[in-house]
């Protein structure tokens, strides 16, 4: 039992260090996100002329676009050094406090999750971001005394999927405020055949762009699925990922030509086969798929959405014509005016 518990966490830890192998570690070598890339590099530049530390930086975004690694991209910027923490991690105004005296001038603080922070622990932050010093109450009743004690100078890296749960005040002590978006085809390609070439493995081109279509628009996804690709490749063709052991890995994982996978597949079909194609709670969905209600709208339904495979609508979600065609399904004749009217107005909720 223990030597399994050993090789688990052997196993974890590999695939780790593998994980941080491949993210980048300058903006040169960053993909994708033009923008946010071409305004963090002058801001940065800007900062360290004056001897100055960065202004605090909120990223927001779906998961797996590169908060993460963005956040050591702006510390190895800057030559300081990172601490990582996480929100729910740090319960207490006191364990906070012990992060932020411990931090060597211009340091930067990554905060993944902020959204999840305390209200106290929340509280507690905004001296420190905007007056850099800590605001203490020692004492009770009429001894009480406050007390002000002074950080040096630091930057912080919030990292969010949902910036519409950051309170107002804690979002607007964000000088620099950054939208992550999805990547395309061709920048997926070009982090797959980056990754190959720090992973050591021959790829070829067609098999590269293979993996960046199924990937979501997510390097997370693309390179988790490159590794996979590349273990059957090392089994069934001598390590090599050409086209053909690329298709044979892609169909033997469940994954199709668009990314989705047997979960997405299992969504939308009990919503085609079970209801019809009538309009169905989230909450109807997962207890038809056996899925968690958050799982389904957090992780699955966004793609789904944006691939033009579901609709939200003010009865419940529908599921559009193109993933009928996609799972040679045909429309319910009773939903063609619906499914009409819906694509006509296009009745879509921004998905935040």
């Amino acid at each position: 039992m223990e030597n399994d518990l050993i090789k688990s966490t052997l196993e974890d830890s590999f695939e780790e260090e593998t994980e941080n192998v491949l993210r980048p570690k300058r903006l040169a070598n960053y993909v994708g996100q033009e923008t946010v890339k071409n305004n963090l590099s002058v801001f940065i530049a800007a900062a360290k002329s004056r001897g100055e530390n960065l202004d605090h930086v909120l990223l927001y975004g779906p998961p797996g676009l590169g908060k993460t690694t963005l956040a050591h991209i702006i510390a190895n910027e800057l030559g300081t050094n990172i601490i990582m923490t996480s929100g729910p991690a740090i319960e207490r105004a006191a364990d906070l406090a012990a992060i932020l005296t411990n931090l060597n001038t211009n340091d930067v603080l990554f905060v993944d999750e902020i959204h999840r922070l305390n209200r106290s622990v929340e509280e507690i932050l905004y001296p420190a971001m905007e007056d850099f010093c800590l605001d203490f109450v020692v004492g009770k009743g009429p001894s009480a005394k406050s007390l002000r004690l002074p950080l040096k100078p630091f930057t912080l890296v919030g990292a969010t999927t949902k910036a519409g749960n950051l309170s107002a005040p804690l979002r607007d002590r964000f000088g620099v405020q950054a939208r992550l978006v999805m990547y395309s085809t061709e920048e997926l390609d070009r982090i797959i055949r980056n990754s190959a070439e720090i992973l050591d493995t021959e790829i070829e081109p067609q098999a590269s762009y293979d993996i960046a279509k199924r990937s979501r628009g997510t390097p997370r996804i693309a390179n988790r699925l490159l590794k996979r690709v590349r273990d059957f490749a090392q089994v069934k063709n001598n390590g090599k990922i050409d086209f053909e052991v690329c298709e044979f890995a892609l169909k033997a994982m469940g994954i199709d030509e668009l990314g989705l996978d047997s979960t997405d597949k299992n969504v939308v079909l009990s919503m085609i086969d079970k209801f019809g194609g009538r309009p169905v709670g989230l909450d109807t969905i997962a207890a038809s798929t056996g899925e968690d209600a958050t799982t389904i709208e957090d992780v699955y339904e966004p793609y789904l959405l944006q691939i033009g495979f579901l609709a939200r609508t003010p009865r419940g979600r529908v599921v559009l014509p193109k993933a009928y065609e996609h799972y040679n399904r045909k429309i319910n004749p009773h939903m063609t005016e619906t499914l009409g009217e819906i694509t006509q107005f296009s009745m879509f909720d921004d998905e935040e």
